[in-house]
């Protein structure tokens, strides 16, 4: 409001209204568009998307008959008994070893008819050292090189499948190829007696393909490494561009078989199809922007909801101006009602509502001074319980049984003990009644338990030990004074009447503005409230503190807030945990 000229004060109502109105149009106006523009695009990729997976079968149909007729023939090659007597024989003479040239060439020609469909290479390799391939002109790999190759390492890895993998030629030609190989082995005894390669120039596989391509239209053959082994784009073969088998797992978890995401700098319409035969992946990965670039007449819409929102305005300016001014006139009278205390009654006139106002004002004035007094009490008697919370006292019974400790040390000569004692209970006293500050730091609350510790183990022995670990960073922080003595001393007199002993811990940090103080022990347990998390018993009297383990929590909340105090956590026979939220304070 103090954005408004002065001129225009009385008028703050309207041009709020208008404002918030012209805002609302426009957002609603824009969400519309939007939302238009995003569900079309919605809708055409869904649809583009079953088309396309029709499409992605049938190129995975080619690919499952190709691997079919490459089954085929490497089946023949394993039956060959020729082939295996040959590739099993330990020496030839050179008679023996043109008839084995002579032989093999005339198997691996019969078998090739099951590959006419497709142009290439058949490389069968010896154990014996016997080598023969049917074109080797075609793939132009020596005997020396297949043998210490990565394909022949990685076919008899898995020697009884039939494996595809990429070989690039690194001669000049810079030709790719497919690779489809398997180990030779005996059935029944499994022995290896060698292996058989088929060679495919990489351009057999993108035929498969590439009539389904086009500009913005591209599809990739990935392997599990995520290294290209076919695609459109031959320059991308035998690279690992990032992204592939992320969102080969993200297509997995979709139910749409299809995800939009950035690929070479372009939002894509990504899809997949694994080919189990050749264990690899299938993409097809469309440009967006040129897939539905061009379906929604964006300007048009845009123009159309620029139309809409500026007659809107008009019809919104008038009518708001007309139901604001009755206002007008009654928000004078309002103002200048302080200048008089509050006791000069306004006119109800004008509309229903501003008559309502007007009598809802005059009454609020009859009101106003009876709740300031009521508002003023009531601060009043919420210090006064602030203040009477932080009144600690000594309880006597605690008082006389340490002094008659003390006594009883003086008696049995037990010098140290004794003073120690005495400047434990000096340090209480001076904390309880000599320090009247509301507020302890994390290091004086931790003394002074430890005081109480000490005094309590002078009477009862050290059947019950005491650790504390407190974060450095929380030492200097503040919280009320006395505010963790009640939970030690429920612990010390009511958690160990079954255990001959145990242990207490304090444990003092902080989790982002949060400072979390808990006392935990491994005593008797008890019987906590669901509703609250504070025991649903309570004691008659206090050992030492005039805060009992309720109060506190009230105490903390009456302080703070809410959302802070104590929660209880107990199991019988395991123990309990008291665990304390307070906000950070530094003083």
């Amino acid at each position: 409001m103090r954005l408004i000229p002065e001129r225009f004060k009385h008028n703050g109502l309207f041009i709020v209204m208008f404002f918030i109105t012209v805002l609302m149009i426009i957002t609603v106006s824009i969400t519309i568009t939007w939302t238009t523009i995003r569900m079309s695009e919605q809708f055409f990729i869904k649809k583009f998307s079953v088309t396309n997976s029709k499409v992605m079968n049938q190129v995975k149909e080619s690919f499952e008959s190709f691997n079919y007729s490459v089954v085929l023939a490497s089946n023949n090659l394993l039956q060959s008994t020729t082939i295996k007597k040959v590739l099993m024989s330990e020496e030839f003479s050179n008679k023996e070893k043109l008839n084995a040239y002579f032989n093999t060439g005339q198997q691996l020609k019969r078998i090739e008819t099951n590959l006419d469909a497709y142009e290439e290479s058949i490389f069968v390799m010896g154990r014996n050292g016997f080598s023969f391939a049917t074109d080797r002109t075609y793939w132009p790999i020596t005997d020396e090189e297949l043998r210490t190759s990565v394909l022949t390492s990685n076919t008899f890895k898995q020697p009884k499948k039939l494996i595809y993998q990429l070989d690039m030629r690194n001669d000049g030609t810079n030709r790719q190829f497919i690779v489809a190989s398997k180990v030779l082995m005996e059935r029944i005894n499994g022995t290896v007696y060698g292996s058989m390669f088929f060679a495919f120039d990489e351009r057999e596989f993108r035929r498969f393909f590439t009539s389904y391509t086009g500009p913005g239209n591209n599809v990739f053959v990935v392997d599990k490494r995520g290294v290209i082994v076919s695609s459109n784009l031959s320059k991308l073969i035998g690279q690992a561009p990032k992204g592939f088998l992320s969102y080969a797992t993200k297509i997995e978890k979709s139910s749409d078989r299809y995800i939009i995401d950035s690929f070479m700098g372009k939002d894509q319409i990504i899809s997949m199809e694994y080919l189990p035969s050749f264990d690899m992946y299938l993409f097809n990965i469309i440009d967006k922007q040129k897939a539905v670039g061009d379906l929604i007449d964006k300007k048009a819409i845009v123009l159309i909801s620029m139309g809409i929102v500026f007659a809107a305005l008009i019809i919104v300016l008038l009518a708001t101006r007309r139901l604001t001014n009755s206002l007008s006139s009654l928000v004078k009278q309002i103002e200048d009602a302080s200048k008089h205390n509050f006791h000069q009654y306004v006119s109800a006139s004008g509309t229903y509502e501003t008559m309502k106002i007007g009598n809802a004002f005059n009454s609020m004035l009859d009101e106003l001074h009876q709740y300031v007094d009521q508002l003023v009490e009531s601060q009043k008697q919420k210090r006064n319980a602030e203040l009477a919370a932080l009144q600690q006292q000594i309880n006597p019974h605690f008082l006389y049984n340490t002094l008659t400790s003390i006594k009883f040390m003086v008696q049995q000569g037990s010098k140290e003990e004794t003073e120690a004692t005495i400047n434990a209970l000096i340090s209480l006293l001076q904390n309880t009644i000599g320090n009247v500050s509301e507020t302890n730091t994390i290091g004086q609350e931790v003394d002074n338990l430890k005081n109480y510790v000490l005094i309590n183990q002078k009477r009862y022995g050290n059947r019950i030990k005491v650790n504390y670990f407190i974060a450095p960073d929380c030492i200097e922080y503040h919280v009320p004074k006395l505010i963790l003595q009640p939970f030690m001393e429920n612990s010390f007199f009511h958690g160990f009447n079954h255990k001959p002993g145990g242990y207490i811990n304090v444990l003092v940090w902080q989790e982002e503005n949060v400072l979390i103080c808990e006392v935990v022990d491994n005593g008797d347990g008890m019987e906590v409230s669901s509703e609250n998390k504070l025991p649903n018993t309570k004691r008659k009297q206090q050992m030492f503190s005039g805060i009992g383990v309720r109060n506190v929590h009230e105490r903390i909340q009456l302080i703070y807030g809410e959302q802070y105090g104590v929660t209880i956590s107990s199991e019988l026979g395991e123990g309990t945990k008291v665990r304390l939220e307070l906000p950070i304070s530094i003083k």
